[in-house]
Order: C-alpha cells, then sequence, then structure tokens
C-alpha cells in the first residue's frame, strides 16, 4: 500500500464511520452538561479520538499476530457496548430525573463515565483492524492517526450541539442524553446482527 490520495480518503471516511458513535454520545454529554468548558471539551473529544485511535491499532495487533482469538471475541462486541452505553445512560437518566426534581445542577460526565463511554463507542472498531491488515505499521499507525483526528473534530462538533440545545432544554438535557446513551447501545446491538 502506499501513501496515495486513495489511502487518505478511505482513511477519514473511516474516521467518519467511526465516529458517529462517539459524536452521538458527545452530543449527550454536551446535552448534560449545557456549562461545559472548553477545556473539558478538548479533554472529552480527544478521550474519544484517543480510543478510535487505539481500537483499530489493537485490531491490526491482533490479526497480525492473534487472529484466531480475536475471532472468537468479535461476537461479544455488541453486548459489550449495550452493556457499557445502558449502564452509563441509565445512570445519566437516573441523576437526570433525580436532579431535575431536587433542583441540582452537577456535571454529568466524569473521567470513568467517560473512559466507559469511549470504551462502548469504540469497541467496534477493533474489527477496523481487519479492513487495514494489509498496511505496514507506519501505514496502520498513520490510518489510526486520521482516524483519530477526524473523531476529535466531531465530537468537538457534536459538544458544541448538545451544548446549545442543552442550555434550551435545561432540566430534561440529562434525561435526555441518558436516553440517547441507551439507544446508542441498543443501536450498535442491533445493527450488529444484520
Amino acid at each position: 500500500m502506499t501513501l496515495n490520495f486513495s489511502f487518505f480518503f478511505t482513511s477519514i471516511l473511516l474516521g467518519i464511520g467511526l465516529a458517529m458513535d462517539a459524536f452521538s454520545v458527545s452530543l449527550a454529554n454536551g446535552l448534560g452538561e449545557p456549562r461545559m468548558k472548553k477545556r473539558k471539551m478538548c479533554g472529552v473529544a480527544g478521550i474519544f479520538s484517543l480510543f478510535q485511535f487505539a481500537m483499530p491499532m489493537i485490531g491490526w495487533i491482533c490479526v497480525s499476530t492473534i487472529a484466531q482469538y480475536f475471532k472468537i471475541f468479535e461476537k461479544f462486541i455488541p453486548w459489550i457496548a449495550l452493556a457499557l452505553l445502558g449502564f452509563i445512560g441509565g445512570k445519566m437518566l437516573y441523576e437526570g430525573i433525580k436532579s431535575k426534581d431536587s433542583g441540582e445542577d452537577k456535571p454529568a460526565v466524569g473521567v470513568f463515565a467517560l473512559l466507559v463511554q469511549g470504551v462502548a463507542t469504540s469497541i467496534d472498531a477493533l474489527s477496523v483492524g481487519f479492513t487495514i491488515s494489509s498496511h505496514t505499521l507506519p501505514e496502520a499507525l498513520l490510518a489510526c492517526a486520521l482516524i483519530g483526528v477526524v473523531t476529535f473534530f466531531i465530537c468537538l462538533a457534536g459538544i458544541a450541539i448538545g451544548k446549545t440545545a442543552g442550555t434550551k432544554l435545561a432540566g430534561y438535557a440529562g434525561i435526555l442524553g441518558g436516553a440517547i446513551l441507551i439507544f446508542i447501545g441498543f443501536e450498535i446491538f442491533i445493527t450488529s446482527w444484520f
């Protein structure tokens, strides 16, 4: 494989496709925390982009070394994503309902929740390791870096959109954000079977 227009175009398209779940979760995070500071926005987008970089790279390594074991794990990916997003979404729903009733206003997303969201939204990217298996190590690193950069900017946009809508939705933002995460978990789970 050579570094040509097709390589960059394909890598960017992979990044866009893989970033859609992270975009939706970023949107939910923005809804849940409409006063999120720019530094935290970059941190949230950075976590998602780091996972979107790492998972295809781990997939590439698995294909290059232990492919037969990775195939066994692949069927559990939808279940893991559903469980992780269902847990975080359920927690956001509960806290959104609780804070709406009590009038509290606290940040919706902590570091642990972000890490769980990062894993949940990027775990399906492990299989991208199969699509880039013909790449050399430097090409795989570059392709994964492009996926990460694209994810970063898409997630920043998602957070910004969510913050804008979250300000307008006030007390219902956490509830809506949690419902979105649960929906994304089911969407990943259902579409993996078709």
